[in-house]
């Protein structure tokens, strides 16, 4: 493999341009957006562990891996961490008992969850408790990941939007963007929403729905939330010291401007309910993005026969990242797609 060309500098694409450089490719890695994590990705939960995308097969496979690629990218990136600092989550079913535990997940009491979050003003009855969950800073380790690959020789665009594949026959011989016309040996899409748009002429019917969604900031006193809490109405988590994250549902239609603000001060009110020392907590931001939703699980996979093209979109971008970025890597420098990206396969 000579050459590969990465379109998409979120966390995916990051990953994948940082396993490929690695490796001994040459890689460039083109982006619309000013800065690595511009997009969607900055305005990501970052949960590590969490499980989305639905529990789809695909996403199930890719997940026996997670925890170790997380941990390997800690010690290979300099200056990259994730903060390991477990879930707890409850519900009407958790509440009640019937929600299924997965393996490393144990039922805890209101004592148990008292001690885990002490600023918690009204404890649940019980909840589930993930100890292996952890969080990251989207916008730092995707900066990490595209640092780390130019380190090891990778080109790096920014401002550079892909407008269209050169398709010779069922080949993909490079892009086109606004730098010019860049030839590769393969190429990945790893553009989110746009990548159904640029993949069209190949594959025409890709099935990624936008799914919209905004991310809340808050500053706090530091330690006032200490796991990932997933609660009825809200979850939250602390990102950096004295820094929360929120993620909000966003309404089917039109979600101007006022609602989103609306929404976070509602967002924002809940908090200094829920915790002890809340009402020290401040709005520092909100953001709505539109995140890229396959219908069926993670499409990760070569859409050509010569595999001079292939696909990475998934919804637990940050989840799933560095064991994508590891198997696409593997599979184009030996040629041999893992057992593991089988049923992310995409099909139009």
């Amino acid at each position: 493999m000579s050459g590969v060309i990465v379109v998409g500098a979120g966390i995916v694409g990051s990953s994948v341009a940082y396993h490929l450089a690695r490796r001994g490719v040459a890689v460039t890695l083109l982006d619309r957006e000013p800065a690595p994590a511009s997009g969607v990705t900055g305005g990501s939960f970052a949960w590590v562990g969490g499980r989305g995308d639905g529990g789809s097969p695909g996403a199930t496979e890719l997940r026996a891996y997670v925890l170790a690629d997380h941990r390997r990218l800690e010690a290979e990136l300099p200056g990259h961490s994730v903060r390991w600092v477990g879930s707890l989550s409850w519900s009407d079913a958790a509440s009640s008992g019937g929600e299924r535990l997965w393996p490393g997940q144990f039922r805890v009491g209101r004592e148990e969850i008292a001690a885990l979050e002490p600023a918690l003003v009204a404890p649940p009855e019980t909840a589930v408790h993930t100890p292996s969950d952890g969080g990251v800073d989207p916008v730092a380790m995707t900066r990490a990941l595209v640092d780390a690959a130019r380190a090891h020789g990778a080109r790096y665009l920014p401002n550079a939007p892909v407008s269209a594949l050169r398709v010779v026959g069922e080949r993909v011989e490079g892009v086109w963007a606004p730098t010019g016309y860049h030839a590769a040996d393969a190429v990945v899409l790893a553009a989110g929403t746009e990548v159904p748009r640029l993949c069209a002429p190949l594959l025409p019917h890709l099935p990624v729905a936008v799914s919209p969604a905004q991310l809340v900031r808050l500053s706090a006193p530091p330690g006032l939330v200490r796991t990932i809490l997933d609660s009825p109405g809200m979850e939250v988590r602390e990102v950096r010291e004295g820094e929360l994250l929120l993620p909000l549902a966003v309404p089917p239609g039109a979600f101007p401007p006022s609602s989103a603000r609306r929404a976070a001060d509602e967002a924002l009110a809940r908090v200094r309910t829920l915790f002890r020392g809340g009402a020290e907590c401040r709005l520092l931001d909100q953001r709505v993005s539109g995140r890229p939703m396959p219908a069926d699980g993670p499409l990760v996979g070569p859409v050509t026969r010569d595999r001079s093209l292939w696909v990475t979109v998934t919804h637990a971008a940050i989840t799933l990242a560095p064991t994508v970025g590891r198997l696409v890597a593997d599979a184009l420098v030996t040629g041999r797609v893992a057992p593991e990206l089988r049923r992310c396969r995409p099909r139009g």
